[in-house]
Parts: C-alpha cells; structure tokens; sequence
C-alpha cells in the first residue's frame, strides 16, 4: 500500500508583510549605496591626502572614511543575511541566494566579500609602509587588495540597486534607476581612479592612452546603457561620475596642507587634487544614442563595434583638443586644475608635465595604436552589452 502525498501547500505572505519586507530590501539598497559613496569619497580624499602631505599614519580621516564605507555595507548585509536566513518567511528566502547555508541578495554577499577584502588590507598596508616607506604608486599590493574590496563594495551596492529597479512598480521604477546610475557613476569613477597614473595629460596624444580608455570605459558604459531603465543612462552614469570627480577636486582642494615627508620641492599650503576628469560624458551621449537607434535591431556583435567606433571617435574629439588646452597656462587656476603639482615633484619632473610624452623608438604608428584600440573596444562593448542583457532580469 502506497502512501499519498499531497503537494506542498502554496503560501503567500500578507501585503503587509510584503510591503515590510520591500522597505527593508530598499533601505538596505540605500544603506549600501551611501556605503560606496563613502568609499569612493575616501580613495579620492586618501589620493589627495598622499599628493599633499604624504603617508603620515593609518589614521588619517581618509582611511577612516574608507574603513567605515566598508564596515556599514559589510555589517548590514551580514544582519541581512542572518535575519533573512533565520527569522524570515519562504517568500523573503526565494528572493536571495544561498552561500554556505545562509541566505541573502547577490550585492549583499558581494559586499559581504568586499568588507573582508578591505579589512585584510588595513594592516597589510600598514606594514608594507613601514618596511617599505612611502608610496609612490597607487597600485602596490595592498593597494590592490584593497582596490578589490572597494570594487566589490560598488558592485554589491549596484546589485542591490539594479534588483529593486527590476522589482519595482512602474511609479517606483524612475526613483531606482536614477539611484542606480549614481552608483553606475562610482563604478565608472573606479576605472578612472585606476587608470590615474596612465591618464595624465601628457599622455593624452598617445595610441595607448586611448588603447587603455577602449579597455575600461566602453565595458561600463554600454553595459549600464541596456541595464538601466532611463533613456539616457550612459549619460546619466557618465554626468554623475563627472559631478562627483569635480566637486571633490573643487571641495578638497579649498583645504590647508603642508607636506609631512621630503623630499619637498612644491610649496604646497593646500590640498593637492586630481587632475581634470577626464570627459567620458561625450561619448556617452553618442552611445546613448547609438543604442537607442540600433539596440534590438542588429546583433550584439554588430552594435558592439558600432559602441567602440562611437566611443572611441568622439573621446579622441573631445579629450585631444582638452589636453591641448590643459598644458596652456589659460588651464592653470581652481576651475580646471591644471597646475596640481605633487609636493615631492622636482623640476625635472615639472617640465615633463607640461609636455606631450614623444612616441618611443620602434613603436607601433598611431594608427596601429588606434585600430587595437577599436578592436579592444569591441570586446569590452561586447561584453557589456551580454552583461547589460543579463543584468535586466537581475532580482535576488
């Protein structure tokens, strides 16, 4: 004699439950994104703290900043995985992941990951200062595990964000899709931070500089162009990582400093920034609108090189006459920044500043340059334009 089973009775938690349930989803999504922009707010500071004044101790207010961006999207999507793992509903479960047992949003455990990898290079960074001294690179390797962590926090911060887009009713939809494209912008910000030391003005009439552009940028940007429910989201990612990289070259610099370590050839008495971000919002528009024209109507393949084609024809527009203007003395006040000298920067190194780097013995011509550029371009695109399509349907 067989026992009869009956099928597992389908539950569905009450609309207020539900409604509960959403509003912790979104404040933790919220909670995560002022967690990157914390972040992103104190590698940007920390560089300008080392520019100015040097490596003088852990505890500078930049590192603090930093350590507490990933400490508050660490600890909440760890309270959110446990409380989702032993105090929730079926419902709540079914829209998380599992990890060892426990349950959570993707972001969350990427955060989660995130955090570790900060913290690990808290004290790693303290003793390769000690032993070594100061840097003079900003990818040393515990700066590059630390570059992780902070990756993994943006990332986990746009995951969270993209899934209560992907969730959220119609009126709720535009709210979350601008969230999303201001952290689009700090994931975009961290290319750029990344790239600082092979994007110097001088560098700007080179083949690679372009080459190393192709390589990071057209990824982002054609990626948050399918992603993002706005009509302009590329541009809306680009203008946010615009704003957010002048206000902290305009804010910063208004602070006093004075250098702590020789040796000393600048006379600094404030903040030293970044340089001039660069202009990727031009070619944004110009995806934008390539995307808007041709996406779902040609293949991926194809409009991937039409991305790379567009990116690559209207940055070289804009940022070639830009770098000319840079080395002008008409460049060198508080709007554009042309004249941030490092303190420990000598005079040899000054006048190499203000010249275009000459292409070297036996290097490719510049349009070899150009045309692996393109192709370089072409992957990127292509890839995030599969990793756009993907992130559509992104819910957990």
């Amino acid at each position: 004699m067989t026992a009869i089973t009956r099928p597992r009775r389908q539950t569905y938690p009450s609309p207020s439950i539900a409604a509960s349930y959403a509003a912790r989803r979104a404040l933790h999504a919220y909670a995560c994104v002022f967690a990157a922009l914390c972040v992103m707010v104190g590698v940007y500071w920390d560089i300008s703290w080392h520019m100015s004044i040097g490596r003088d101790t852990f505890w500078t207010p930049a590192h603090l900043l930093i350590q507490a961006g990933g400490l508050i999207a660490g600890v909440s999507s760890g309270y959110v995985a446990l409380r989702t793992t032993f105090a929730s509903g079926d419902a709540e479960k079914d829209s998380t992941v599992s990890f060892w047992g426990f349950r959570a949003p993707l972001g969350a455990w990427i955060s989660v990951w995130g955090c570790l990898a900060m913290l690990t290079s808290a004290p790693f960074d303290n003793w390769w200062h000690d032993a070594y001294g100061l840097d003079v690179k900003i990818i040393s390797p515990p700066h590059t595990i630390l570059a992780v962590g902070i990756f993994a926090i943006v990332v986990g911060a746009l995951l969270l964000t993209l899934a209560e887009q992907n969730r959220a009713r119609e009126a709720d939809r535009g709210r979350f899709a601008w969230l999303l494209a201001a952290v689009a912008g700090m994931f975009i910000m961290n290319y750029a931070l990344f790239l600082t030391e092979y994007s110097e003005r001088r560098m700007m009439h080179s083949g690679w500089f372009y080459g190393l552009a192709c390589a990071a940028f057209p990824f982002g940007l054609a990626m948050m162009s399918r992603a993002i429910r706005l009509r302009w989201s590329a541009t809306a990612a680009a203008g946010f990582y615009t704003v957010l990289m002048l206000g902290l070259m305009w804010i910063i610099g208004l602070f006093p400093a004075t250098p702590k370590l020789g040796p000393i050839y600048q006379h600094i008495t404030h903040m030293v920034t970044l340089s001039f971000p660069l202009l990727i919002i031009v070619p944004a528009v110009g995806i934008d609108l390539a995307m808007q024209r041709l996406d779902g109507r040609v293949s991926d393949a194809a409009l991937a090189v039409i991305v790379a084609v567009v990116f690559l024809a209207l940055f070289m527009a804009a940022q070639w006459p830009f770098a000319s203007f840079l080395m002008t003395p008409a460049a060198r006040n508080r709007v554009f920044n042309a004249e941030n000298y490092v303190y420990w920067m000598g005079p040899a190194y000054e006048a190499l500043q203000n010249r275009f780097d000459p292409a070297p013995r036996g290097a490719w011509p510049f349009g070899v340059h150009l045309a692996i550029a393109l192709a370089i371009g072409s992957v990127m695109s292509f890839l995030g334009l599969r990793r756009g399509s993907w992130m559509r349907h992104v819910r957990r």
